[in-house]
């Protein structure tokens, strides 16, 4: 492969780590307990749709900003929890984590759902980070073709990310179907849906580098 060594061995490391529950892992739950699995679906691949954007800004060496500049991070960090905690808050302070006709799971829920994942990872500094620093140790330093390198590095780190993340939406969303076959535990997920969205929020804000 090319400017690659030890591919088995990032293989493996990213489905270790894609297998740890992270802020990915919670916004995903949170859109499927609150919103059903199509929502939680869309979610997940908005997510990687950013994962991607991240990949290229690593190849790029766009990503080094952020991990020399304190600024530019904070900026960053601080822009993603405040998202996070404005959709927690909307969650709770409303009947549904959206608008009933949504919560069937139609298509606006969906496109709702997939930018709010591709926004939420795209201010995530941690996930630019970890682009930077992980994918590099993979890369042959001598090799003429490391954006290359990066891009399948990148795409092979996203495509059993994004595997695992729609068992979880998919599997997230069937426990909910099962909760709502009793009376009012729609507004109990939306209230749980927000508080998970919160939480990650704050965890963001409080996050050092």
């Amino acid at each position: 492969m090319p400017g690659i060594h030890d591919y088995w061995l990032f293989v493996l490391s990213g489905i270790l780590l894609n297998l740890t529950p992270g802020q990915d892992t919670f916004f995903i739950l949170g859109n499927s307990l609150g919103a059903g699995r199509r929502a939680g679906v869309a979610a997940a691949l908005g997510i990687a749709a950013g994962s991607i954007v991240h990949t290229l800004a690593a190849a790029l060496g766009l990503s080094a900003i952020l991990a020399t500049s304190a600024t530019a991070f904070t900026v960053v960090k601080l822009l993603g929890a405040a998202y996070l905690i404005y959709i927690g808050v909307r969650a709770l302070s409303s009947r549904t984590l959206l608008p009933e006709t949504l919560v069937t799971g139609d298509a606006v829920v969906a496109r709702l759902a997939f930018r709010r994942g591709i926004v939420t990872n795209l201010l995530n500094p941690k996930v630019a980070l970890f682009f930077l620093a992980f994918l590099p140790q993979f890369i042959d330093p001598a090799s003429d073709r490391k954006v290359e390198a990066f891009l399948l590095l990148g795409a092979t780190f996203i495509t059993t990310g994004v595997s695992w993340c729609l068992v979880l939406a998919v599997a997230a969303a069937r426990f909910r179907d099962l909760l709502l076959r009793r009376r009012a535990t729609g507004s109990v997920l939306s209230r749980t849906a927000g508080a998970i969205f919160i939480v990650l929020g704050l965890r963001l804000a409080l996050h050092r580098p």
